[in-house]
């Protein structure tokens, strides 16, 4: 490695993908509080929603991440405007 081309702080970090599980060991800024054991050292931990291990484009599956629980609220509307005999598009949330 180069030396003085990096920023302070610039250090091995573990990413951790909450999606599906796959953990990155990557040179890295970014401030952690949490840290994990990975390959038998100690590293500082940083998690993200998604990575290349579990974004579809990457990976090749056709599967819907919805952490929000748009999907959700959707069915509970339409179910409630189908009692009421009202139509969704009209309705603003």
């Amino acid at each position: 490695m180069k030396k003085n081309i990096h920023p302070e702080g610039y250090r091995p970090v573990v990413f951790e993908d909450l999606a599906s599980g796959a953990k990155f060991l990557i040179g890295s800024t970014i401030a952690t509080t949490e840290t994990i054991t990975f390959e038998g050292q100690k590293y500082p931990k940083a998690t993200v929603e998604i990575s290349s291990k579990s974004h579809p484009f990457y990976t090749g599956e056709d599967r819907m991440l919805d952490k929000t629980g748009r999907v959700e609220r959707f069915k509970r509307r339409a179910a409630k405007s189908a009692k009421d005999g009202s139509d969704l598009r009209r309705k603003k949330i």
